[in-house]
């Protein structure tokens, strides 16, 4: 074949074409087998959250008018770690009636995932103890506190490793 002829050039053109359209299916093959977990940083799915975002944002102003939260946990542990948030109202007194649900997950998977519930009460501070977590490194902790009608969500990123702690 005479490559001055011309004649190589739609081969090129078929060949490039094959191999554009093959790398693209190969992306689609390898994306799909990869572990994509959805959002939930407020302990639902981001379709939902993205729904009621404005809900979520009024509902932390009203609850942040009248209760103060405070996260007093100590750096994570894999071992043993316990996690406690203190809720007062305005006038620094204790809220001993409020419902708190934590959720600890890793931040690429829920294969993890942990649900805490029915936390000790002492003088406004709820504490989940003697929390085991599977393996060491980053941890999201999502925490949702309701107050009578009101309610707001505290997440924090930790990481077993350091003693950095994210408020996000």
């Amino acid at each position: 074949m005479n490559l001055s002829s011309g004649k190589i050039w739609p081969y090129a053109i078929g060949i490039s074409t094959i191999l554009v359209f093959s790398a693209c299916i190969a992306t689609i093959v390898v994306a799909n087998t990869l572990p994509v977990e959805k959002s939930d940083t407020y302990m639902m799915g981001y379709h939902e959250a993205d729904k009621k975002a404005n809900d979520l944002i009024e509902a932390q102003i009203s609850f942040d008018k009248e209760y103060k939260l405070e996260n007093l946990s100590k750096p994570l542990s894999a071992e043993n770690c316990e996690l406690k948030y203190r809720v007062t109202d305005k006038q620094s007194n204790p809220v001993n009636n409020a419902e708190v649900v934590v959720v600890i997950t890793r931040p690429n998977s829920h294969k993890y995932d942990q649900t805490l519930k029915n936390p000790t009460v002492e003088n406004g501070v709820y504490s989940f103890s003697s929390v085991k977590l599977q393996t060491e490194g980053r941890w999201d902790i999502m925490a949702q506190i309701k107050v009578a009608d009101n309610q707001r969500y505290y997440n924090f990123k930790a990481d077993t490793r350091t003693k950095k702690v994210t408020e996000y």
